[in-house]
C-alpha cells in the first residue's frame, strides 16, 4: 500500500507539471491574428480609344512573361429575340471556323505557335474573344484576335457540326435539376426579358440558321461597342501599334441596344416536377440594387455572411448543424442595370418544408438583429482576402476591368473594394438585410419529387391577390 500510495503521489506530482507545459504548447499552436486585408491595387492603366470607337486597355503586369489579349463585345444573350435563343453562342461558335485569311485548323495552329490558344465566349451581356500568349507575341495575338472578330467566313459546311454540339449541350443542360431550377426561376424574375431566357426550345435550334449567324454579327458586334485588354508583359509602344493597325476602321454595330430589364418582386411558387428524386433543389431568391448603387457592396457583405460563404449562416444551419444538405450557397449575380440574390441547395426530399424553414429564419434572424463585430470581422476578412486573390492574375484583372466597362463604374471600385468592404458596420447589415431580402418578395423555384414536397410547400403558398 505504501508503494501505491508513493506511485500515485509521483504521477499526480508529474501531472501537475506538465500542466504548466501543455497549456504553454497551446498557446504556441494557437493560430496569429489575421494581418489587416490589403487594399487591391491596380497597375495604372494606358487608355485609348480608336476613330472607329474601339476602346483600349493596356495593363502591365507581373514579371512572367505572358500576355493576355481579350476583345470584349457588349453582345451576348441579351441581344436575341424570343425566338433565337442561343443565336450568339452559334455566332461565337462560327468565328472561330475561319477567317478571310485563315481556316480555323491555322487559326488554332497560330495561337499554339505563341504559346496560347483563342477562344470565344458567350454570355449573356458580353462575348469575348482571346486568350493568353508568350510576352514577345502580344502585337501578332492582336492581330489574330482582329482577324477572327474582323473577317468570320461563317462556313456552311460547319453549321450542322455546331448546331449538333448545341443540341447535345441542351440535352445534358435540361436533365440536371440545378438548371431546370435556374430556368424556372430566372423565367419567373425576368418574364418576357431575355435574361428570363435560360434555354432555347429544341425546335427553334434546329431552325437556326447561317444567315441568323450573319445578321446576328453584324447586328451587335461592332467597333462601337468593343473594348481590346491587354493585361501582362508586353513591348507597349509595339503593341499599340499592332492594335491602330489591326483594329483601324472596324465597321459598327447596326442593330439597336436591347431593352433594359425589369426584374419581377411578385411573390411566386413554381414547384418543376422530378418524379422519384431523392433531392429537392431550391431556388429562393429576388431582385436587388445592381452595381451601379452604394448599396452593391454591403449586399455583397450581407450575402456572404447570410449564404454566401462556407462559414455562412444559412451553410451551417441546413449543412454542418442539421445535415439536410451538402453544399448550399448564396450569390448576388449582376447583369446590365440589374442583379439578383439567389440561396441554392439541393436537400433531402423529406426534408424540403424543414431546409425552407431553416432559410427563411436565417433571413428574418438576419432581418431582426445585427451580428456581432467578431462574425462580421470574419466574413469581411474572407470577402476582402478572396476579392484580391481572385484578382491577382491578368485573367482576373481583365475580368475587373470588363465588370468597370460593363457597368460603368470608375477605377475606384476597385481600388477602394477591401475599404468600402471593412467599413460595413453590424448596423448595416441589418439594414441591408431588411431592405431588400424582403420574404414577402421572393421567388422560390423547387425542383423535386411533387407527390413528396407538395404537402411539405404548403406554408410557403403565396397569398392570393387582392380582388
Amino acid at each position: 500500500m505504501t508503494i501505491r500510495r508513493s506511485l500515485s503521489i509521483a504521477a499526480v506530482t508529474a501531472l501537475a507539471a506538465l500542466v504548466p507545459a501543455l497549456a504553454l504548447a497551446q498557446e504556441r499552436q494557437k493560430p496569429p491574428e489575421p494581418d489587416a486585408p490589403r487594399p487591391f491595387h491596380l497597375p495604372a492603366p494606358t487608355r485609348f480609344t480608336l476613330a472607329d470607337g474601339l476602346r483600349v486597355t493596356l495593363v502591365p503586369y507581373g514579371s512572367i512573361p505572358k500576355t493576355l489579349v481579350r476583345l470584349t463585345v457588349r453582345s451576348g444573350n441579351v441581344n436575341e429575340s424570343e425566338k433565337q435563343v442561343w443565336l450568339a453562342d452559334l455566332t461565337g461558335d462560327l468565328l472561330l471556323e475561319g477567317t478571310k485569311a485563315r481556316s480555323a485548323s491555322r487559326i488554332a495552329q497560330d495561337a499554339a505557335g505563341m504559346g496560347g490558344d483563342v477562344t470565344v465566349n458567350t454570355t449573356e451581356d458580353v462575348t469575348t474573344i482571346g486568350g493568353e500568349v508568350l510576352a514577345e507575341f502580344a502585337p501578332k495575338m492582336v492581330e489574330l484576335v482582329a482577324d477572327v472578330a474582323r473577317n468570320p467566313t461563317f462556313p456552311g459546311t460547319e453549321l450542322a457540326r455546331l448546331k449538333a454540339n448545341l443540341e447535345r449541350r441542351l440535352s445534358l443542360a435540361k436533365s440536371q435539376p440545378g438548371q431546370m431550377a435556374t430556368e424556372a426561376f430566372r423565367a419567373a424574375i425576368y418574364p418576357g426579358h431575355a435574361y428570363g431566357r435560360i434555354f432555347p426550345k429544341p425546335e427553334a435550334l434546329k431552325a437556326l440558321t447561317l444567315e441568323d449567324a450573319k445578321a446576328f454579327y453584324s447586328a451587335n458586334l461592332g467597333a462601337d461597342r468593343a473594348t481590346l485588354y491587354v493585361v501582362g508583359v508586353f513591348d507597349a509602344k509595339a503593341t499599340e501599334a499592332a492594335i491602330r493597325s489591326a483594329f483601324a476602321g472596324w465597321r459598327k454595330a447596326t442593330g439597336p441596344a436591347p431593352a433594359p430589364a425589369t426584374a419581377s418582386r411578385k411573390s411566386a411558387l413554381v414547384i418543376v416536377d422530378r418524379p422519384n428524386a431523392s433531392q429537392s433543389t431550391i431556388q429562393l431568391g429576388l431582385p436587388i440594387a445592381d452595381p451601379t448603387g452604394p448599396d452593391y457592396v454591403p449586399l455583397l457583405v450581407m450575402d456572404s455572411l447570410l449564404g454566401g460563404s462556407f462559414g455562412s449562416r444559412i451553410t451551417s444551419n441546413i449543412r454542418e448543424q442539421k445535415g439536410y444538405t451538402y453544399s448550399p450557397f448564396s450569390i448576388v449575380s449582376a447583369r446590365r442595370k440589374s442583379a439578383i440574390w439567389v440561396q441554392s441547395a439541393d436537400v433531402t426530399t423529406n426534408v424540403t418544408g424543414a431546409s425552407l424553414k431553416e432559410i427563411f429564419a436565417e433571413i428574418e434572424r438576419l432581418r431582426a438583429e445585427p451580428p456581432t463585430a467578431a462574425e462580421l470581422k470574419g466574413i469581411q476578412n474572407y470577402l476582402a482576402g478572396t476579392f484580391v486573390l481572385r484578382n491577382s492574375a491578368r485573367a482576373g484583372i481583365a475580368n475587373q476591368l470588363q465588370f468597370l466597362e460593363l457597368h460603368g463604374l470608375p477605377d475606384s471600385y476597385l481600388t477602394g473594394f477591401v475599404a468600402r468592404v471593412s467599413a460595413v458596420t453590424p448596423e448595416e447589415i441589418t439594414r441591408i438585410a431588411k431592405t431588400y431580402v424582403k420574404p414577402e418578395e421572393m421567388t422560390l423555384v423547387v425542383v423535386g419529387d411533387r407527390k413528396q414536397i407538395d404537402e411539405q410547400l404548403k406554408p410557403y403558398q403565396p397569398p392570393p391577390a387582392a380582388p
